[in-house]
């Protein structure tokens, strides 16, 4: 749920180039989740929120969530990570989102974000909890916020959030 973003175009103009994810990068994906709450998240959520949050380790059951075939990764040329999004297909829900801080506002957010919505059941409308600093990409994306919640996080801080859904078309 962090910030949005695209490559540098500097190889022989190409886009970011989109891959399943697999569960032992999990620790890769996880460490840049890290970084954008460290760097983007802190323009809404207060140090010690911040501290806590980004402190967190990866749950136990993310590489499963990431095997599930719903863990998409966007990629430069050369093969840098620049981005990754991951739905929870049960839950037809949008479980996370995250660009590289240094390639936010290039459209490599929105590129994640459609591929998700490719892999969403089409019959059920697809739902998240949005990041304060994340919820204007999220309207931008076409999801409507349905009411502010605080998420209990596993690092013992209560996370304010806001529930969004994106409607049936």
């Amino acid at each position: 749920m962090a910030g949005v973003g695209a490559p540098d175009a500097d190889i022989i103009g190409q886009g970011p180039v989109l891959r399943s994810g697999r569960a032992d990068e999990a620790d890769t994906l996880w460490a840049l989740r890290t970084r954008c709450v460290r760097e983007l998240c802190s323009a809404a959520y207060p140090p010690d929120v911040i501290a806590p949050w980004a402190a967190s380790p990866a749950p136990m059951h993310y590489p499963a969530l990431i095997a599930q075939g719903g863990c998409l990764i966007a990629e430069d040329a050369r093969g840098a990570l620049l981005g990754y999004g991951v739905i929870d297909r049960v839950g037809n829900e949008i479980d996370a989102l995250f660009v590289d801080p240094d390639c936010g506002g290039r459209g490599i957010g929105k590129l994640l974000m459609d591929a998700l919505v490719a892999l969403a059941d089409p019959a059920r409308p697809l739902v998240l909890s949005a990041s304060l600093n994340a919820v204007p990409f999220y309207l931008r994306c076409g999801f409507v916020a349905l009411r502010e919640e605080t998420y209990p996080h596993p690092s013992g801080v209560a996370l304010a959030s806001v529930r969004m859904q994106r409607p049936l078309p």
